[in-house]
């Protein structure tokens, strides 16, 4: 399937559930339980409304953003993402590569199944890294961030909402558990799925094997091939602290939700935080990101930098959260369809439209920069709060 066909993020989903087995896709589109959370981060940008200036000849909108004293090309980063090698022959090199040919940054995942030293080589361009712990901050933890530190990673993001995974039905009902290991019913169920699915099996073939063998290679020598088993990863704010001390660079909190947990995450030292319910796939019932974001960025002020995920679809939807206070946001299953459809060349791909997208809103609207969004360019009416305690019409 060519990328060129791939207008905008829905057509890149549709056309990764053509190409994907059930079960690969259901881990890229799955949330939790009924997928409120999930479903509303959306609708929630999508309730902003914009204030446009007309009269303003804004003919090549300035994009260019700079975080933590890099230049990125657009105020879009790449969020850390698990699994990948499965979903795609490119894997995790064909990431990082993409966010490097688009000017952007790649955070990589603890569970993204390769080695944060592999990956650190595949690419010149910035490289963040994501921690993951099962128990918290502990040995394996602590060699973790070492090895990002030795390997050159420019940030630390450390992810708070994961004290137990969220309760995903799709991956359950397909019988998969990170870390675990597939029953022979399972493995079963698992080779229907790929049967009818020829060109993806075949592409996956060598790297399949090559995967195996990483997994098992990473659980003999305490995940130094970069597969890490996780069912939970319990940190504390003292965990926070303590990383602080360990960790000399950048440092993020992702997974962050009120102005409180914000505030202490300044407290702990954290350079920069993420704003994020983890695109619904944890506690369902958590507030859209849009919701709380203007309460975030008022509490901690100039002290840290706040960036946001979870929902961003257009670029309508990353011009909002600019406006709201962001500096920068991330997607995840946004540029996930796209790798999916086409490695490397997908990932770019969707980053091109949301560049194009980004640039005809700033146009319209009246913006020459995205360095003067502001929240006087949108109207944020719709921030009702009574609305969450309304029963729903009907």
């Amino acid at each position: 399937m060519g990328v060129d066909r791939i207008w905008n993020v829905a057509e890149a989903r549709r056309r990764a559930r053509l190409r994907l087995p059930r079960v690969v896709f259901d881990y890229i589109d799955g949330d939790a339980e009924d997928g409120i959370t999930h479903r509303r981060n959306t609708e929630d940008y999508n309730a902003v409304t914009f204030q446009p200036r007309t009269g303003n000849k804004v003919a090549h909108p300035s994009l260019v953003t700079e975080v933590f004293g890099t230049k990125v090309s657009m105020p879009v980063l790449l969020a850390p993402c698990g699994l990948t090698r499965v979903m795609h022959p490119d894997g995790t090199f064909g990431i990082a590569r993409a966010a490097a040919s688009r000017g952007t940054i790649q955070v990589l995942s603890t569970v993204a199944g390769n080695s944060p030293e592999d990956v650190a080589g595949a690419s010149t361009a910035p490289k963040w890294f994501q921690l993951y712990a099962s128990g918290g901050l502990n040995e394996a933890a602590e060699a973790m961030i070492d090895r990002a530190r030795l390997s050159g990673y420019e940030a630390l993001v450390v992810t708070m909402d994961t004290a137990v995974l969220g309760n995903r039905e799709r991956d359950s009902r397909n019988g998969i558990q990170l870390g675990g290991k597939p029953s022979p019913a399972v493995l079963a169920k698992l080779l229907g799925q790929f049967a009818v699915k020829p060109r993806w099996s075949l592409s996956m073939a060598a790297p399949g094997i090559e995967f195996v063998k990483a997994a098992k290679a990473g659980r003999a020598a305490g995940a130094q091939a970069g597969v890490v088993g996780i069912s939970g990863s319990p940190f504390s704010w003292d965990d926070v602290a303590a990383i602080r001390g360990r960790w000399p660079r950048r440092l993020v909190v992702k997974g962050l939700m009120t102005a409180d947990d914000a505030r202490r995450a300044v407290d702990a030292g954290a350079d920069g935080i993420v704003v994020s319910n983890h695109g619904g796939r944890q506690l369902d019932g958590s507030p859209p990101t849009p919701r709380v974001l203007p309460a975030v960025v008022d509490a901690v002020g100039d002290s840290t930098v706040v960036m946001v995920d979870s929902g961003l679809r257009r670029g309508t939807h990353v011009v909002k959260a600019l406006a709201m206070g962001a500096k920068v946001v991330f997607i995840g299953r946004a540029y996930l369809y796209g790798f999916a459809v086409g490695g490397q060349a997908g990932v770019e791909r969707v980053l091109d439209v949301f560049r194009a997208e980004i640039s005809r809103t700033m146009t319209l609207l009246g913006c020459q920069s995205v360095a003067d969004l502001d929240r006087s360019w949108l109207d944020l009416s719709w921030l009702d709060p009574g609305r969450l305690q309304r029963p729903a019409p009907g």
